[in-house]
């Protein structure tokens, strides 16, 4: 059944116009060719009927946004992820956000041949971010361990070993190795890696024996760089170009998923539950509401975009001596993440705005690098190198500090405003003009 917030004349009025105004936007994309194919004016005509349902839409959230989400979540009782979140709204309240049909017809297209339903999405989420009650419950919900992680736990903790596509976990001398695996396109990201990081994480923060986590790039086969380690080369543009980088399960899922659980851990009660704890549950609910841990990272090769902006997230980063880090995301017409955030923290306003802005390049071997890098290795070196810190961070005192230390320096509230204006404003880049030809070129060039 249909349930929507009918309590007040004021309500239902603006209610009646957001659905004719939904309805007139799927009449008038039903009449008009695809959006590669349309005309000038036809796209003109799209785009008009499509911003006057958003400005319904947004401000419809604007007055209802908290109605809405109670109704979603019985009153934040019930704790859903932002992809299930979604959905709800989709059957709850036609005309809010594209329902499944809309966006299962529009997945594999070529991001040129999409109608934008993802900015619908964005609207939404954004309301729902900058809510003082819908969103820290929402962020909460986010920092939960995922159904995948509970199913693979068993295993893991029986094994210490988990196989994914694109990460392998090993648990060995108390650490949590993480190993980013996708040798074929240098550890390029993509909604299937995003899936798997987090199931990874969840894992080592749910794991006892685990009291420290490595994260470091595989040895690649493609062949440029055979047998060598790469970190990451960010965001698979090649994928974003044929429509299957999303919004929700790759751009926001890995901000609020599994980097955020990198920085704050899991909510303590459902890793104390998820283990079994006898009587744990209860010193959990007083002491502390998360189960965290201190995370290293290894840079071989580059951290490009995304493999960039998780170093920024790390309690310890080293870099062999001939890496580099990059965040090109302007230059893709995209935003990098949090690292708009987080960047200036550690480098300062003037270099962030080179290195975001202008797509400067950071050697390892610059002076500017150690802001961003704690050690600068020779690559044979690497490795004792991460051994060493992955000791020096193997200690209760260090658990109690790091807390506090991000408790000081990236309050929840300033990341929670952050992603409420960047679920917008990400998915409005998604289907900029600028942004579409440019990943088209790029996809042209590696196919």
């Amino acid at each position: 059944m249909t349930i929507v917030p009918l309590e007040q004349e004021t309500a239902r009025q603006e209610w009646s116009a957001l659905t004719e105004a939904a309805e007139r936007v799927q009449k008038t994309l039903a009449s008009l060719p695809g959006p590669t194919r349309r005309t000038p004016e036809q796209r003109d005509v799209a785009e008009a009927v499509k911003n006057r349902a958003r400005a319904q839409r947004a401000r419809f959230l604007d007055e209802h946004g908290d109605t809405v989400y109670d109704r979603l979540t019985e009153g934040r009782t019930r704790s859903l992820r932002i992809d299930e979140l979604v959905a709800a709204a989709a059957t709850a309240f036609p005309g809010l956000v594209p329902t499944a049909d809309q966006l299962a017809q529009e997945r594999g297209r070529p991001q040129a041949d999409k109608e934008g339903h993802e900015i619908d999405q964005g609207i939404f989420l954004r309301a729902v971010l900058r809510s003082h009650s819908a969103g820290p419950h929402l962020l909460d919900a986010m920092l939960r361990p995922t159904a995948r992680a509970r199913r693979l736990l068993p295993e893991f903790l029986d094994t210490g070993v988990v196989e994914m596509e694109s990460v392998r976990l090993e648990r060995r001398d108390g650490v949590a190795r993480l190993t980013m695996c996708r040798h074929d396109r240098l550890n390029a990201e993509d909604n299937q890696q995003v899936d798997d990081m987090e199931t990874a994480v969840d894992l080592a923060l749910l794991d006892p024996a685990v009291r420290v986590g490595l994260l470091r790039g595989g040895e690649m086969s493609h062949p440029r760089y055979r047998g060598k380690r790469v970190f990451s080369a960010g965001i698979n543009l090649k994928y974003l170009s044929s429509g299957d980088i999303s919004l929700v399960d790759f751009l926001l899922r890995r901000e609020l998923g599994y980097i955020h659980k990198l920085v704050r851990g899991l909510l303590a009660v459902d890793a104390v539950d998820a283990v079994d704890a006898e009587d744990g549950g209860d010193w959990a609910v007083w002491h502390a509401p998360y189960v965290e841990k201190p995370w290293v990272a290894a840079v071989d090769g580059f951290a490009i975009g995304g493999g960039a902006q998780l170093l920024l997230v790390f309690d310890h980063v080293l870099a062999a001596s001939d890496a580099y880090l990059s965040l090109p995301a302007a230059k893709e017409g995209i935003i990098p993440g949090v690292a708009n955030f987080r960047f200036s923290r550690y480098v300062g306003p003037r270099l962030s705005r080179q290195v975001i802005l202008e797509g400067r390049r950071i050697w390892a071997s610059e002076p500017q690098a150690r802001l961003l890098v704690d050690e600068v290795v020779d690559p044979q070196e690497l490795d004792a190198a991460v051994e060493r810190s992955l000791n020096r961070l193997d200690g209760e005192a260090v658990l109690a500090n790091r807390r506090m230390l991000n408790l000081a320096e990236e309050p929840a509230e300033a990341f929670r405003a952050y992603m409420a204006e960047f679920a917008l404003q990400q998915a409005l880049r998604l289907y900029g003009e600028d942004v579409i030809h440019k990943v088209g070129r790029f996809a042209a060039r590696s196919s």
